[in-house]
């Protein structure tokens, strides 16, 4: 059993990282892009795990496959269009682990078809850094606190109502464990999971 898990540890390691960065790192950079400069002064835009990865949080993936990484701080007061820019800053995380899982993938089948040596363990690493980007990206585009489907629901509503659905966030935490805990979250992620993955590889047939 402990073989097992330090097994799919060693393979699952590299997807939670690269999943975290990316999706951190693309957070800040677009926030930088739309003029907010508290991404660079505390030092995110960077693509080096230190500076994203929250350890409790990676242990918490490992162990009830629920974790976190060290949120990016942005000041709503830098943008010209704030509620504009926070949709922006907060889709660019989920979009850039789907951009990420597609490149995956697509090397993958390149390396297959061109007939490049490919172990077992490579392709075990490879497909899970696909599918746990994939997750990472269902996952965020959930629409409650604290994830960033929130962000983007709450700036999409009129103002009166944006402000009610702000009330849930004192509960985000217990949200997140009843949906991790119930069916609901394999109701959500299998159909998503496989839409995007059949996308995915529609458009890799389609290259190649």
């Amino acid at each position: 059993m402990f073989d097992n898990f330090l097994i799919n540890a060693i393979t699952s390691l590299p997807g939670i990282i690269i999943a975290m960065v990316i999706h951190e790192w693309a957070h800040a950079r677009v926030a930088y892009a739309l003029g907010d400069y508290t991404p660079k002064l505390m030092g995110r835009l960077t693509l080096n795990p230190a500076a994203h990865v929250d350890p409790i949080g990676l242990l918490m993936l490992f162990f009830v496959h629920f974790g976190w990484a060290k949120p990016v701080q942005i000041n709503l007061n830098n943008f010209e269009n704030p509620r504009r820019a926070d949709i922006l800053v907060s889709l660019a995380g989920p979009f850039a682990n789907f951009i990420t899982a597609f490149v995956t993938l697509l090397v993958m089948v390149a390396l297959i078809k061109f007939g490049f040596p490919m172990s077992d363990g490579m392709q075990a690493v490879l497909s899970t850094i696909m599918i746990i980007n994939i997750n990472f990206g269902i996952f965020n585009l959930i629409p409650i606190p604290p994830l960033d489907g929130f962000h983007v629901l709450r700036n999409l509503l009129p103002y009166e109502l944006a402000d009610k659905l702000e009330a849930l966030e004192r509960y985000s935490f217990l949200i997140l464990i009843v949906i991790l805990m119930t069916p609901a979250i394999s109701i959500i992620f299998v159909p998503m999971q496989r839409l995007v993955l059949g996308i995915f590889q529609g458009v890799v047939n389609i290259l190649l």
